[in-house]
This record gives C-alpha cells, structure tokens and sequence, in this order.
C-alpha cells in the first residue's frame, strides 16, 4: 500500500517541482553537543563546526524521549511519542500509527527521490522510501577488526552454540567489546563505508530532486573507529566527569543502571567502571565523534563538487545525548538534560535563513513543518511541532520558553519532563492512577549539571506549580 502510494504521486508530482531544495539529513546516532561549534574546545570536529557557521545552530534543541527508537519515530512523524504510541524498541509504529506520513513519504508524494541509508529509524523498513540502500552485505565492513576481538568472538559464538541461546541471550552472550581503535581505513567501519555509498548517490543524481537521511550508527556503543581517530586524543588528555554521582535528592525512578554498556565484553555486571575503563570509553566515544565528523566533511565536499551545494538543505542532528559517567551513569535513558539535549543544525541554501546562533527552546518534531516550509510543500495534520523558520530567519526572534520530554519507567510509570529557560522539573506519574510518585526540579542557572534536585525548596514553589500546570496542560489539550 505504502510503496503504491509513493510510486504513484513521485512519478505524478516530480515534474512538477524541480526547482525545489534538496534534503539532506545527517544523523548521529547518541551524539551530545560536546563539540567545538558547541563550545567544546578538546574536541576536534572541524567539518561539522565549518557546518555550523554556514547554518542556524540551535543551542537548546532537545528530543521527546531519549533512546532510538521513540525519539526516530517522532522527528520522522513529527508527533510527540504519546502520540506515536511507541516507547520501546519493540513497538511498531506502523501498528500504531497506521496512516502516518512519514517524511520520505511526504516528499516522495511531493516529487522527491527519497534515499535512506544507514540507521534512520531503528529497524529500517524499505516500504518508506524510493530508495533504500542497505550496506550491510558490503566486502570488509564489519563491527570488528582487531584479530584479538575476532578471536574473542568467535570464541564466545561456539560456546553459545553450545548452550543452545538464541535470540537476546545469543546477541548479549557474543557482543564483543565496547571499544576498538583498528589501523584500518575509513571504509573498514559501518559508518566509512555508508558515505562512500551516499557520496555515490550525489554524484549520479543528477537534476533529480532529492532527500536524502544518512544515518551515522557512531557514537553508538561499541566505540570502534580507526586508529588514527582515536590518536587524536592523547589518553593523558582524557578526564573523567567531575560529577560522577548521583544528583542529590534525585528519586531512584529518575536513574538506571545503563545495561546497554554492561552487555559488553570487559564491562561490570554490577557497580562503576574502573576509571581505566571509564578513561578508554572516553576516549573512544570522542574518537568515534571525530570519525563522524571527517564522513560529514566528505558528504559536505561531495555536494560542492557536484553543484549541490547551493541549492541543498543540510540539516544535522541527534535522536539523543549520552551520559560518559556523568550522574555515575553511562548511557541515555533518562530525562535529564544531558540526555534529552543535542546538537541541531540546520543550513538552508538562499535567502531563507541567516547563519547564526539561538537560545530558543526547540524541540527535534518541530523539524518537519519546518522542511516543508523550507520546501514549500504544506505540513501535514499530523504535526504537533512548529516550524523554526522565524528563528532561521530572526534568531532573536519571540519563542516558546518550553521543551518537552518523557521516559517511561517501570510499573507503569512515565516521566513527564518539560524545559524552561530557568531550568528542568519532571513528574513520575502512574499512567494507571494519575498519581505522582516523584518530583524533581534542577536551577539551570545556578546548577547546569543539575547535580541537586531542589524540587522541594521554598523559593522554586511558584516556579515548579507553574511548570507543572503547562506540563500538564500539554499532555491533555
């Protein structure tokens, strides 16, 4: 049904709308703004920060839950994950959200070719697009490289054979390490290998109007980059998280055990890392940044040298942060702002926007009306963000001052989480019940790590009823 859909309204549209932008979406999977155009300084991210001062850069943009799946799903829907029914990584959207237009949809419909490559949603389903370019068969391209791990692997596949796992307890028994740094070549890696497949794209498209998601799987765990990334980051240089505790008063329901770092080889089952450890996850997720940073400067030069450039929106972004040890926590998983905060670009060619910096208080599902106003294509019903044109067009201009967010927990809990200019207060909430089972509210101007939940403090009384009635008044208009 879909592919019908798309077949038949690209084919009626496309010549229609030739003259309209490109799209191209680079997205990184678990990147957190620690990048130099971002103010970080250590980091050596020189292609996408030469982005970022062509583009508008959204200093407070945030995600609607922080892991794959549910966050993918909303920016491609542009509906909140209350509304796309999906908080898992189980869930089908498709199940539901049946009638859903998803973006390649709307701009197949609209006369694009639509590619997809890499990670985009979580599971990727061919269905979505004109054209789905699946690397994963590629010669060489695997998750490791070093002979040691290979050993380890192929170790660890016998004795599962041996034991009869299949499914999770199979993939959880033979995961490899959490970080590899291989002298290899770029195209070695998933993510190498999927740009030499985009920059393929690029160069035969032609006067076809495309868009295009390239979907970075880095700095996903495990952290494996070429060598020469990883030199780029001396060890004596890396520093452990200054706040590697608990926030105080923080409600446990708030915090998680980050199981998705333990399920690798060398990993506790229970209790920190050593600071070795912690040192070598460190660097090697800002190894794995700076891998991605060098694929974007290829995708970049690519569109230059193929008289795109100039007529192509580049937007790029993450479904979500990550904690490296801060809060004693590795992973995503949480409302907290390390999680639910990320780096959003967005380069639009022409007279649309001006290049600069914003505070405003965005969110990623405002992404889709703003496409199609940069488009100008007309933004589905389904929408319930708003389109950042205003901002791209005036970064001072008026704005919401609120962002949310949510995580669910166990026994039915969700965690609703609204952002202010002052700072963060989230609800625990039986959904069952309605009931209030937690508070927590962090002063962002006097606490930005938010390492003390003052929920309960006098002078944020006001502060947190007000909050508490817009959050609310959002998740039942």
């Amino acid at each position: 049904m879909y592919r019908f859909f798309v077949f038949v309204l690209f084919w009626t549209a496309c010549l229609l709308h030739a003259d309209r932008p490109n799209v191209l979406i680079l997205s990184v999977d678990d990147l957190r703004p620690e990048l130099g155009c971002y103010g970080a300084e250590h980091m050596v991210t020189p292609h996408i920060d030469a982005l970022a001062g062509a583009a508008m850069q959204f200093n407070q943009a945030y995600v609607q839950q922080a892991v794959c799946l549910p966050s993918r799903v909303s920016l491609f829907t542009g509906m909140r994950p209350n509304s796309t029914g999906v908080h898992d990584l189980q869930t089908k959207f498709r199940d539901t959200i049946p009638d859903a237009v998803l973006m390649p949809q709307h701009f197949a419909a609209q006369g694009y070719r639509t590619f997809g490559l890499g990670k985009v949603l979580h599971m990727e389903d061919a269905r979505e697009w004109t054209d789905w370019i699946d690397i994963r068969n590629g010669g060489g391209v695997r998750n490791y490289h070093d002979p040691k791990n290979l050993a380890l692997i192929k170790r660890l596949q016998s004795e599962a054979r041996a034991k009869g796992l299949k499914g999770r307890a199979l993939r959880r028994y033979t995961a490899g390490p959490a970080y590899e740094a291989a002298d290899v070549a770029d195209n070695a890696y998933h993510d190498g290998a999927m740009t030499e497949r985009a920059i393929e794209v690029l160069e035969r498209i032609g006067d076809t109007p495309f868009f295009m998601v390239v979907g970075f799987k880095l700095p996903h765990l495990p952290f494996n980059a070429p060598q020469k990334y990883w030199d780029r980051y001396p060890l004596k240089s890396i520093k452990r998280a200054e706040n590697d505790y608990a926030p105080k008063g923080a409600p446990p329901i708030a915090l998680m055990t980050w199981g998705e770092l333990r399920a690798y080889q060398g990993m506790p089952a229970k209790g920190p890392v050593d600071r070795q450890t912690a040192l070598n996850l460190r660097r090697g997720y800002y190894a794995s940044v700076s891998y991605v940073d060098a694929q974007v400067g290829k995708i970049m030069s690519a569109l230059k040298r193929e008289g795109l450039a100039d007529n192509t929106i580049v937007v790029l972004l993450s479904d979500h942060g990550w904690k490296l040890g801060e809060h004693a926590m590795w992973c995503k998983h949480t409302n907290y702002e390390i999680d639910a905060r990320v780096p959003f670009l967005i380069k639009a060619p022409g007279k649309a926007m001006v290049a600069g910096q914003t505070g405003a208080l965005v969110e990623l599902l405002d992404l889709y009306p703003t496409l199609c106003d940069l488009t100008g294509t007309s933004t589905p019903e389904q929408c319930e963000g708003t389109s950042l044109l205003p901002l791209m067009q005036n970064p001072h201009a008026q704005w919401t001052e609120l962002a949310y967010s949510q995580y669910p927990r166990w026994g039915g809990v969700m965690g609703y989480s609204v952002k202010s200019q002052k700072g963060r207060y989230t609800e625990w909430i039986k959904q069952a019940s309605g009931e209030v089972v937690a508070r927590e509210y962090y002063d962002h101007q006097k606490d930005p790590e938010e390492n003390k939940n003052v929920v309960y403090e006098r002078a944020y009384k006001l502060e947190v009823e007000q909050l508490s009635a817009m959050m609310r008044a959002e998740r039942n208009p």
